[in-house]
């Protein structure tokens, strides 16, 4: 790997997993200040949901919305982050309060768990267009991997929304302002979040969060609902088992590509709000490229120069978000894409996933990233490496099954998340 300290300037970064392998720990109200700092531990990427995935105006007026949320890190005190970026009026939330929840899909709370969310002291906010804020820190005692209960009232809709529609977890909808009520009786019931950006808890300054970023793989296309059994849930989780407190953020969009819009924005532009303004992130894991790649061939012919193009657009913008990520000491692991010419929507050529297989190679090999995380190697046939295996395929040729999602979270290696190599402040 790419050695990025030099000279006098470098700086040794974070021991990610080594420092954080402590155990649970606990808010001390006479910690100092410089002790403590903020860490993401939920978190989502957000944009202009499509037509047919925003929230219709009338469970927004005069209604609560309870969404559940799966942390990756315990605490004592968290706050949340509400988000209007996307917004082109001012975002009113005319209530707040936050509980455990009593399980995935479930809108009930835990007894004795609820609280409010204040704003600057005060019940309601108003968010700018384009804004986010953080809610007042709050007391919740909590285990990592958690289940938390975000309830939002509105007096009235967004001009435009601002959500997630990948979110694979069941949000809740009842008229009026039941932000406290511990049980709703026949709520409405989407898939999809509203509004919210991340959730973070105060944590030692050794602890530190890993933001997956990528497309419908890493959103969790193929993941069950309610679940949490997306890969970065998985990663979560055994990173836990394995006794570290480390936080992990989905930023996944589905339809996501590095170079141009989608149904999300693209990943050059949406990389500072997605991914590096997380609190406390140390470490970032990209996987992308299916839908570049794919995209082009399924909508242009097969063009020698036109690949060409791409291919080398793809890299720089690797390279690009590796520098900015560099300046601002986060860490960044490459994924390997993950075969698709099983896919009916594709339908790639042998020349496309030549393309794909030679970005992957380059990905491996240029000493561009901090770590490899070889997708492609764990999910392929090792009869048909074009394909997805059976047993880790969704059944579409393209997105991975509950094993795939498993078979994902365990190519992330270990050891660039211990020791990180980056110079904070500039480029090595």
């Amino acid at each position: 790997m790419k050695n990025h300290r030099s000279g006098a300037a470098a700086l040794a970064c974070v021991l990610l997993l080594a420092a954080c392998s402590t155990p649970q720990y606990k808010q001390v109200d006479s910690a100092p200040a410089s002790a403590l700092h903020w860490v993401a531990s939920w978190g989502t990427a957000r944009q202009v949901p499509e037509p047919q995935n925003e929230l219709a105006p009338h469970l927004w007026r005069d209604a609560t919305l309870r969404q559940i949320v799966h942390t990756s890190l315990g605490g004592d005190i968290l706050r949340v982050r509400i988000s209007n970026a996307f917004g082109t009026e001012p975002l009113f939330v005319d209530g707040a309060g936050i509980a455990l929840a009593r399980a995935p899909g479930d809108s009930a709370l835990q007894p004795g768990s609820a609280r409010p969310l204040t704003f600057d002291g005060r019940a309601t906010v108003m968010i700018p267009a384009g804004g986010e804020y953080h809610s007042d820190p709050v007391t919740l005692a909590h285990q990592a991997g958690a289940d938390l209960a975000i309830s939002l009232y509105f007096k009235a809709p967004p001009a435009r929304q601002t959500g997630h529609p990948g979110a694979r977890a069941t949000s809740f909808v009842v008229q009026g302002n039941r932000i406290a009520d511990m049980a709703w009786d026949k709520p409405e019931k989407v898939e999809r979040w509203y509004a919210l950006a991340d959730v973070e808890v105060q944590a030692p300054r050794t602890v530190r969060s890993i933001v997956a970023v990528g497309d419908s793989i890493t959103d969790g296309n193929g993941a069950t609902l309610d679940a949490n059994n997306r890969w970065p849930d998985l990663l979560a989780a055994k990173l836990r088992r394995d006794g570290h407190h480390v936080g992990v953020v989905n930023a996944g969009i589905g339809g996501g590509r590095m170079l141009r819009d989608g149904l999300g924005p693209n990943l050059v532009s949406r990389f500072e709000r997605d991914v590096l303004g997380r609190a406390g992130v140390s470490h970032a894991i990209v996987m992308i490229g299916v839908n570049d790649l794919g995209g082009l061939h399924r909508n242009k012919p097969d063009d020698p120069a036109a690949r060409a193009t791409l291919l080398a657009d793809l890299r720089l913008a690797f390279r690009q978000l590796v520098d900015r990520a560099h300046a601002r000491g986060v860490c960044v692991i490459g994924g390997t894409i993950t075969p698709y010419s099983g896919s009916d929507y594709y339908r790639p050529s042998p020349a496309n996933d030549a393309d794909r297989r030679a970005l992957n190679d380059w990905i491996r090999s240029a000493g561009v990233f901090d770590g490899v995380a070889d997708f492609d190697a764990a999910l392929r046939d090792p009869a048909k490496p074009e394909l997805l295996r059976k047993d880790y395929d969704k059944g579409d040729g393209l997105h991975p099954s509950p094993a795939g999602m498993q078979a994902l979270a365990d190519a992330v290696p270990l050891a660039p998340l211990r020791t990180c190599k980056v110079a904070e402040g500039g480029r090595p």
